[in-house]
C-alpha cells in the first residue's frame, strides 16, 4: 500500500514508483545509493559529475593532475568523468536486479559536459534509462538523448525557461520527454535556477509555478500524463497530499536530494552524515559563491562562512580620484591609483592590522582584504584549475576556444572540485562546501531518524510511501 493512492509511473517501459533519488555532484550519490533506489522500486539517479572510478582490489581511485597545462588537466578531468560514470552505472544496473530505473545526472555547465555525457552513453547502452540534466540551459539534451535512445529529463525552475528549451530544440525530440524537473530555487540543495527578477530572499509558493509549467507543457501540446517531478523542500508526502492527483497539475512526481543522504547506502563519509542531524532552520544558506555564477544552497560551515567574511571585508575602487573616492588606498595594494572614500580607507586600515594585510582585485571594481596564507592558497588552487566548469568566475577558465572568460579572476570564490572531492572523501566537513537541501533540518526532528537510526534505501523509500 502507498499513501493517498499514490500510483505507479510507466518510465522506460516499465511500471516505477514516481519517487526519484537526486543526483548528487561529486560523488555524493553512487552506484551503491542509486542501485538500491532502483531496487526498492524506484528511479535512482547515479551523478555523472566526476563520479569515483575503482583499482583491481576495488579501491577508489584517486584524481590527480600532474599535468603542465589546464587544458590538459581538463582533457585529464574529462577522462576521469567519463570511465567513472560508466563504472557507477554499471555497477548500480547490478545492484536494481532488473527492478526500478537507473538515470545518470550532470550538469550542463560542467567542463566538457557534452563529451562526458556522449562518453559515457556510449558505453553504457541499455543500462541507463534517463539523463537528468540542470545547472544552465541544457537544450542540446534532446538530441544527445536521441542519438543514444534514452530519455531526457531537463531541470528548470520556471516555466519560462522550459518554454525556451522546447521551441528551440526539444519539440524535436517530444517522445522521449521523460519527465520535467520543476527543482525549486528556493527549497532546493546544491546549485539553484534563481532568475535576475526573483528575489533570493522572498520564496514563492511552489504549486503556482508548477501549475504554470503545466500550463506551458499543455500548450505545446504535451500529455498530461508526462510527469513533473517536484524537487526541493520534499519530505513527508502527506505535505503534497493536494497535489497527488491534482487535474490541475497532471501527473507528479516527487524527487528526494536531501533524505538519501542518511542512509547506509549512501557513500558520503560518516561525518557528514553525523552532522545532518545536528542541523537547525536556517543553517542552509543560499548563497552566491559559487565560481558557476549561480545562486546555490549548502549548509553554513566555517568554510562558507569564511566566504561571507572575505566578501565583506570588501571596498570599491576607482582608478583615479572621482566622487566620493578622494583618499588613496595607502594598505595592502601596490601602486598608487586605488582612489576610496575616506571611510573605507578607514575600514581597510583596521583589517589590516586585524591581519587582513592583502587586498585582491575583484572583477566589480573592488578589492577583498586576506590573510597571506589565505592569498596563498587563492592563488594556488586558482593555478591548479583542472579545468571542472564551462565558465569558472574563481580561475577565469572556460573549456572551448581560447580556454579563458576574459575576466578577472575572483578571489571571492573557491575551487569548487577541490571542495567537493575532499568533503565526499573524508575530509574535514568544516573546511569544505556541504551542499545541502533547506529541508535538511528535518532529520533532527524527524522521529524516523532517532536513538541514531540510519535506515537503509529499502527502508527509507518504504517509509515515504506511507506519507511519511
Amino acid at each position: 500500500m502507498s499513501f493517498k493512492g499514490l500510483e505507479p509511473i510507466v518510465y522506460g517501459g516499465r511500471e516505477v514508483w514516481p519517487l526519484i533519488e537526486g543526483g548528487k555532484g561529486v560523488s555524493a550519490t553512487n552506484h551503491a545509493s542509486s542501485g538500491a533506489w532502483a531496487a526498492a522500486g524506484g528511479i535512482g539517479t547515479v551523478s555523472a559529475v566526476n563520479a569515483d572510478s575503482y583499482d583491481a582490489e576495488g579501491k577508489i581511485v584517486p584524481q590527480l593532475y600532474h599535468q603542465l597545462t589546464r587544458v590538459e588537466r581538463h582533457q585529464q578531468l574529462v577522462r576521469y568523468a567519463i570511465d567513472g560514470a560508466v563504472e557507477q552505472v554499471r555497477r548500480a544496473h547490478e545492484m536494481s536486479g532488473g527492478q526500478g530505473a537507473i538515470n545518470i545526472n550532470v550538469l550542463w555547465e560542467m567542463g566538457g559536459a557534452q563529451e562526458v555525457l556522449e562518453g559515457v552513453l556510449e558505453q553504457t547502452a541499455g543500462l541507463v534509462t534517463g539523463v537528468t540534466c540542470g545547472a544552465g540551459m541544457p537544450y542540446k539534451l534532446s538530441e544527445i538523448a536521441a542519438r543514444h535512445k534514452v530519455n531526457y529529463l531537463p531541470i528548470i525552475s520556471s516555466g519560462r525557461a522550459f518554454r525556451a528549451l522546447w521551441k528551440r530544440s526539444y519539440s524535436k525530440v517530444p517522445e522521449l520527454l521523460g519527465a520535467v524537473v520543476y527543482e525549486d530555487p528556493w527549497l532546493a540543495g546544491g546549485h539553484n535556477g534563481l532568475s535576475n527578477a526573483e528575489d533570493p530572499l522572498k520564496p514563492e509558493d511552489p504549486f503556482p509555478r508548477v501549475k504554470a509549467l503545466r500550463d506551458v507543457m499543455r500548450v505545446e501540446g504535451i500529455s498530461d500524463e508526462v510527469p513533473i517531478i517536484m524537487a526541493g523542500g520534499v519530505w513527508f508526502l502527506r505535505e503534497w497530499d493536494d497535489w497527488i492527483g491534482n487535474p490541475e497539475l497532471g501527473r507528479i512526481a516527487f524527487q528526494f536530494g536531501t533524505r538519501p543522504l542518511l542512509t547506509e547506502e549512501s557513500p558520503i563519509p560518516q561525518g557528514w552524515k553525523d552532522a545532518l542531524r545536528e542541523l537547525v532552520p536556517g543553517d542552509v544558506l543560499l548563497h552566491r559563491f559559487s565560481p558557476t555564477g549561480f545562486y546555490s544552497s549548502a549548509v553554513r560551515t566555517p568554510f562558507l562562512r569564511m566566504l561571507e567574511a572575505r566578501s565583506e571585508r570588501q571596498i570599491p575602487y576607482s582608478r583615479v580620484a572621482a566622487g566620493e573616492h578622494t583618499v588613496q588606498l595607502d594598505v595592502g595594494v601596490r601602486g598608487k591609483n586605488f582612489w576610496v572614500t575616506p571611510q573605507d580607507r578607514e575600514r581597510a586600515r583596521t583589517w589590516v592590522l586585524q591581519g587582513y594585510t592583502e587586498a585582491l582585485k575583484t572583477p566589480d571594481d573592488t578589492v577583498v582584504f586576506v590573510e597571506p596564507e589565505e592569498r596563498a592558497m587563492i592563488r594556488q588552487d586558482q593555478t591548479d584549475c583542472m579545468g571542472c566548469l564551462s565558465h569558472c568566475s574563481f580561475s577565469s577558465w572556460k573549456d572551448h576556444d581560447d580556454f579563458t572568460t576574459g575576466r578577472l579572476a575572483d578571489p571571492r570564490s573557491f575551487c569548487i572540485q577541490k571542495t567537493l572531492q575532499d568533503i565526499a572523501h573524508g575530509g574535514p566537513i568544516e573546511n569544505n562546501l556541504m551542499f545541502a537541501g533547506h529541508a535538511a533540518y528535518r532529520f533532527r526532528q524527524d522521529p524516523f531518524y532517532s536513538n541514531n537510526f540510519t535506515p537503509t534505501v529499502k527502508q527509507l523509500v518504504d517509509r515515504i510511501l506511507t506519507g511519511d
